[in-house]
């Protein structure tokens, strides 16, 4: 009986710790983006009037435990912010890559005519 509640208790933790803190985890799997990098996500979207009415209450809920978890990574956000920020981000690895190929005079592909010539 012990071993069953203390199981339910584990599985119950990893549940609420899997589901908090989603602008954190978010934010944090890209490139450095400074201190308290999932918090300012969530304030932004907020005050941002392309967030509908269904996402705003989530994002409040998310809110504080988007802080602490951005504490909690306060750490590793110090030992990344010596790092170059654009290794680890799909954004800027795809940006670079954008500027060489258009730096190498690589030209966009012609478009493609859906009409019949006769």
């Amino acid at each position: 009986m012990m071993i069953k509640n203390t199981l339910l208790l584990i599985a119950t933790g990893c549940a609420l710790i899997a589901t908090t803190g989603c602008s954190s985890i978010m934010s944090h799997s890209g490139g450095n983006q400074g201190y308290y990098s999932g918090t300012r996500a969530n304030v932004e979207m907020m005050k941002s009037e392309d967030t509908g009415w269904v996402m705003t209450p989530l994002l409040v809920l998310d809110l504080p435990f988007t802080a602490v978890m951005d504490t909690v990574l306060l750490p590793y956000d110090y030992y990344r912010s010596d790092k170059d920020k654009t290794v680890n981000s799909p954004r800027e690895r795809i940006k670079r890559s954008e500027e060489r190929t258009l730096a190498g005079g690589a030209t966009t592909p012609p478009s493609v005519s859906t009409s019949t010539a006769p």
